[in-house]
Formats: C-alpha cells, structure tokens, sequence
C-alpha cells in the first residue's frame, strides 16, 4: 500500500529536533513495506501561510490515483483543512493531545490560537474515515458524536535500539554532571502546559529532605544526545497539566530510569507495575515524596520488559493493520455507490 503523510512537523537542518517522533513512525511502516510518501507543510520556517497552498498540493499528489490513504499526522488546521481536500481516497488523522486539549497555561494569544485548533480537529475528526489517538485519555476526549468504531487507541512507538540502558556514570561524566548529587531530569519544550515551576519546586523540596539533587531541564539538545541525558539521570519528573502520550516517559522506561508523574496522558498505564516508578497528585511536596523512593530505585528498576509492545516495528503494524481495515471499507463503499 501507498501513503501520503501529511505533517506540519519533520526534522530538517533547521530543526533537526522538530517531529522526531513522526520521522520515527514513517521509519517503521517503511520498514514492515508500506510506502510512505511524506508531505512537509513546514510551518516552523514559513508560518501558518504554509496552509494557503495545501489543499492545492494535496489534490496534485492524489491525482495519479497512486495512493491508497492519506494519513493526517498532527490535528488542528492542518487536518481541518486536509480532510476537506479528499474524496476517494481515506483519510487517517492522529490526535497527540494539544491538538485536542488546548493549551490552558499559555498567554492569550496562543491560548485562543490553541482552541482555534481545537474546533479544527474534532472538524477534522467527524470528516476522518479513521482516527488514530495515542491514549485512552484522548479518545474519551472526544466529542460524543464521533463513532468509538473508527477509533483506535496507537501510542508513538520507541526505538529500542536507541533507546536502552547505558552506563550512567560514564553518561554524567560525558554531561560533567557531579557524580555526588542525584540527578532529576525534566524534559520541557518552553510550552507553560509542562509547568516548570512546579518540577523546581518539587526538587527544592528533595534537597530539603537530605538528598543533594539537580534538576537537569532537557530543551533543544540534539536528538542523538537524548539517550545520553537520560541514562545520566536518577529519576525523571513529568509535572505536565495535561499531555497525550508522552514520548519521554516511554524512552525513560526503556532506559531502566524511573519516572515520577502527575495523572496525565497513559502515564498511569505506563508505569503500572514497575516497582520504582509512581503516579502522585499535583503537589511539589508528593512530587518530591516520590523523587526520594525513585533515586534509591534506579539500579534495580525494569521498566524496559514493560514496554517492549511499543517497538516501532509492532506500532507500525499495528497502524498498517488499521490502514487496511481503511482501505476495504472504502473499496466496498465505492463498489456499492458504482
């Protein structure tokens, strides 16, 4: 099968860093044989006039009758103005959690931004002939119209042979991290809907309770640095309001590094039966309660063995199986209406 995949965000030189994520997904469906053809609107170097053209291009790429299923890989605008641009061939959107929670913490401007994409993707999500959403969470977030049928619930997968257990002390000698304090890592993109604050605060409280420890803030290091950054640390705090399927909790989980968490996303399905890892409430002084159990736990923690479902390779089925269901539901369709 042929796919078009449509994304607002892809690495480039500019921003090698920018939908790591979606390079990964693409990666492993071509791996398992399907043939992805990628359209870039690259809104982070042109701005939202990017979307002038898009549904123009968008009809030009599916003229030759080539693709079998267009698959819109970021909600909002772009998938409201995608799903308007197709006919015969179906449309995949996937939700991943601002798209369709909004950003509460932010100042007004992207704040009424961020809803203007909100009423884009459930637009986008009624027009869909599938909907991909990475967590239960997201999909219970949809309005009650949608049909759960056409819903499936498919996390970003992890790449595995990236993301394992390394030798920690040579990873904070490579950062020049102190090898006598703890170290907390805190994965942030400069969005407020991650609240900072809260994570420092959290780790004020932990150096109160007699553990020498640092908060280490992730932001804008090169994607082959991410390993090195993870496996350096002791625990990692997620403080997010809200998120859909957070990559960084699975990659530290894949690292053996336990990660203390806020009830958001799948991060409680995550993290369910590790031993090391906790889900608290929204509080520094819980956070930090949890931070302490997390430190003494690193060298025994197996999160990996939880995870191993969430390969590239085994989403990427999982999205092609889901691809195919598509595809005859619609020659079906066209087959009843001829």
């Amino acid at each position: 099968m042929k796919i078009l995949a449509v994304t607002n965000m892809y690495p480039t030189a500019a921003n090698p860093w920018l939908g790591n994520f979606v390079e990964q997904q693409v990666k492993g469906l071509c791996a398992i044989g399907v043939e992805v053809e990628v359209f870039l609107l690259d809104r982070a170097a042109e701005g939202a006039r990017i979307y002038v053209r898009m549904r123009e291009e968008i009809r030009k790429r599916l003229s030759g009758g080539r693709h079998d299923l267009v698959h819109i890989m970021y909600s909002g605008v772009m998938a409201d103005l995608a799903t308007h641009s197709l006919d015969r061939v179906p449309a995949v959107i996937t939700i991943h959690g601002s798209d369709l929670m909004g950003e509460q913490l932010s100042d007004p401007i992207r704040r009424f931004s961020a809803h203007v994409g909100v009423l884009a993707t459930r637009r986008a999500a009624r027009r869909a002939n599938g909907i991909i959403v990475v967590s239960k969470r997201l999909r219970d977030a949809l309005p009650t119209e949608i049909d759960r049928a056409k819903v499936r619930v498919i996390p970003c997968g992890i790449d595995l042979d990236r993301f394992k257990p390394e030798n920690a002390v040579e990873c904070r000698k490579r950062l020049g991290w102190s090898p006598s304090h703890y170290h907390i890592l805190f994965a942030t993109n400069g969005n407020p809907v991650k609240r900072p604050e809260l994570a420092r605060r959290s780790v004020e409280l932990l150096n109160q309770r007699g553990v020498r420890a640092e908060l280490h803030e992730m932001k804008g290091i090169p994607y082959s640095d991410v390993t090195t950054w993870i496996n350096a640390s002791h625990a990692m705090i997620l403080t997010s309001l809200h998120e859909g399927s957070p990559t960084i909790v699975k990659e530290c989980l894949a690292c053996n590094v336990p990660v203390v968490s806020v009830d958001v996303g799948d991060v409680v399905e995550r993290t369910h039966g590790i031993a090391g890892c906790c889900v608290v409430d929204s509080s520094a002084d819980e956070l930090a309660k949890g931070l302490q159990q997390a430190v003494a736990a690193r060298d025994r923690l197996d999160g990996r063995s939880h995870i191993l479902d969430l390969s590239i390779t085994r989403i990427a089925e999982r999205i092609a199986d889901f691809y195919g269901e598509l595809i005859s539901e619609q020659t079906e369709s066209m087959g009843v209406r001829s």
